[in-house]
């Protein structure tokens, strides 16, 4: 009886070890802990440029910029400056451009043509100085006017020279230059033909220099001066000719009254 219940707890006890063994062994492995690629930061956007700043401390262009934001087109500028891949290129007129611009004048055309006449100041796209090489060998290029608005550039041992039909001035220097914003200071107001014909006046040809006579070729005052003598020599041997013939006539009368006092 006793070795009956021995054997049972020693059945027991084995059972119970190969069913632990048994779990110990089915049991799925422990899940590998994946560490997260870690996503890569966004790109910082290109700081935004405010073009009306820019233009009011760079130089003396206070008058492209009145006439900027009195057409709304700054607006247009910004946008295509900020917003667009392609950038701009500004060229920019000096005050004293405006100033000497006296025939043809701006105050005649209409508010639609002096919003094309400022649009026609800028290229769709970012230019460095360059780039303009390229450019003089592509034709006419299209600015931010329309399509009958167009540039004509040459690049001469880097100087950029520009040609809009009744302008003709060059880029005098960079006012500012990175990408996707370029704006360069130019020494005429561009005048488009489509707005003001294909009659362009002539280039008024250099007045000669003045026709300035050698002193040694005008009389000078001694000269006047010393022909006044000799205007007077003729009447002074006049009276020496009367003179003499007084003397003579006097002689002869002696004579004679000798000759009549002997006889």
């Amino acid at each position: 009886m006793q070795f009956s219940r021995n054997f049972m707890m020693i059945c027991s006890a084995l059972l119970l070890c190969s069913s632990l063994t048994y779990g110990q062994t089915a049991s799925p492995p422990a899940p590998v802990a994946i560490t997260p690629t870690p996503t890569p930061a966004p790109a910082p956007a290109p700081e935004y440029v405010n073009l009306t700043y820019l233009l009011s401390v760079a130089g003396p262009f206070h008058t492209f910029l009145n006439y900027l934001e009195s057409t709304k087109v700054i607006d247009t500028f910004q946008s295509q400056a900020n917003n667009t891949e392609q950038g701009i290129t500004i060229f920019v007129p000096k005050d004293d451009s405006f100033k000497g611009l006296k025939k043809p004048s701006l105050s005649n055309l209409s508010d639609d043509q002096l919003k094309s006449l400022i649009l026609f100041h800028a290229l769709p796209k970012y230019y460095a100085l360059a780039d303009f090489n390229d450019l003089s060998t592509k034709g006419p290029i299209t600015t931010l006017a329309g399509g009958q608005y167009t540039l004509n550039f040459t690049d001469d041992s880097g100087t950029v020279h520009l040609d809009s039909g009744w302008s003709k001035t060059k880029v005098s220097s960079a006012v500012h230059s990175t990408d996707p914003i370029a704006i360069y200071q130019v020494n005429k107001v561009l005048l488009p033909e489509a707005i003001f014909g294909t009659d362009i006046p002539p280039t008024p040809a250099p007045s000669p220099a003045p026709d300035i006579s050698p002193a040694a070729d005008s009389p000078s005052a001694d000269s006047k001066e010393g022909g006044s003598p000799s205007k007077a020599l003729p009447s002074d041997s006049a009276s020496h000719r009367v003179m003499k013939l007084s003397i003579w006539s006097h002689l002869v009368l002696a004579v004679l009254g000798g000759l009549v006092l002997l006889f």
